[in-house]
């Protein structure tokens, strides 16, 4: 779904347009602000999880668009995004990592403020970390990185988690290929009704309900014209993130040791993907990252509270980084 200006869709989302760039030959689909008023800070570039599309950060570059220069990108391999895949490996979060850059650079942006969203979260951080000087500051929301493992937790998951996850990703695909209709249409009749996801066993915590109108009606339009075999896409996404939580964990750590730019860390508290005691962990190796908790948020704040969030972000680019 694609628009001029996004304003035909919603009034609110008036000077949000869509815009393709090529990237080594890829076609990619990206969201962007107009700018509303002048500004020389850095733009703000919003990375969803890889399975998601750019259209899920809509409210939110709505609420940014008055102070701020916005991009959101529809990555390799989402489900209801405009990007196409050039092969299965480049869903991979190691692969996005690279396609990020790649994207900024066919932008010719200079510096700018990368938001990651749960697994897009781990793209932001490596990111961060692979080009220290393209990066003015870090948001991770809610992100997927390595949780707190005990010394033999993490043994065992790099001796038996390869293997596993070697196993289990082709016969996810077979199950995804044999699914794929039913799981589409569960997602539409969710959409529908935004309060059953919160009754759902897969629920990510949360008021779903809050969700605008506009919102749910774009996510239910995307899904519906989803090629299902485009669904095959997540195991690759989910097989990539789990190995660099669980078994090669390594490569996430040293980022998150060594990452330069200032961190905001944005958390729901009650989200049911992302724990509280893994945000301890996190803000205990990096006692300099800034933790804000959104009271009565799941797993998807952009889209749960889009006006906090642009708030929160905003504020804290004026005058939290640096303290």
């Amino acid at each position: 779904m694609r628009y001029t200006d996004w304003g035909e869709r919603a009034a609110r989302w008036s000077g949000i347009r869509s815009e393709t760039v090529d990237v080594h030959g890829n076609k990619v689909h990206y969201l962007v602000t107009d700018q509303a008023r002048t500004t020389d800070g850095p733009v703000h570039v919003l990375v969803s999880n890889p399975a998601n599309s750019a259209s899920n950060w809509l409210d939110v570059l709505a609420a940014l668009r008055p102070h701020v220069h916005a991009i959101a990108v529809d990555l390799p391999g989402t489900i209801a995004g405009h990007t196409m895949l050039p092969n299965r490996r480049a869903a991979s979060i190691e692969t996005n990592t690279l396609f990020l850059r790649d994207f900024i650079d066919a932008l010719e942006l200079d510096r700018v403020v990368v938001h990651g969203w749960s697994a897009g979260g781990m793209i932001a951080l490596l990111f961060a970390d692979q080009a220290p000087e393209r990066v003015a500051a870090l948001v991770l929301v809610v992100p997927a990185l390595p949780p707190p493992l005990t010394d033999r937790e993490a043994r065992t998951c790099q001796r038996i988690g390869r293997a596993g996850l070697a196993i289990v990703a082709p016969v996810a695909r077979v199950l995804l290929r044999v699914s794929a209709r039913r799981i589409l249409a569960l997602s539409q009749r969710q959409l529908a009704d935004p309060a059953s996801i919160g009754r759902s066993r897969w629920n990510a915590g949360g008021d779903m309900t809050r969700m605008s109108p506009e919102i749910t009606g774009v996510m239910r339009d995307e899904m519906s014209a989803v090629e299902p075999t485009r669904m095959g896409n997540l195991v690759t996404v989910y097989a990539s993130v789990l190995s660099l939580m669980l078994v090669r964990r390594r490569p996430v750590l040293d980022a998150m040791r060594r990452v330069a730019a200032p961190t905001l860390l944005l958390w729901g508290d009650e989200d049911r993907i992302c724990p509280r005691a893994s945000i301890d962990d996190w803000t205990g190796q990096r006692s300099d990252w800034n933790l804000v908790v959104l009271h009565g948020v799941g797993h998807a704040p952009p889209i749960e509270v889009p006006g906090d969030y642009a708030r929160t972000v905003i504020d804290w680019c004026e005058t939290g980084r640096d303290r």
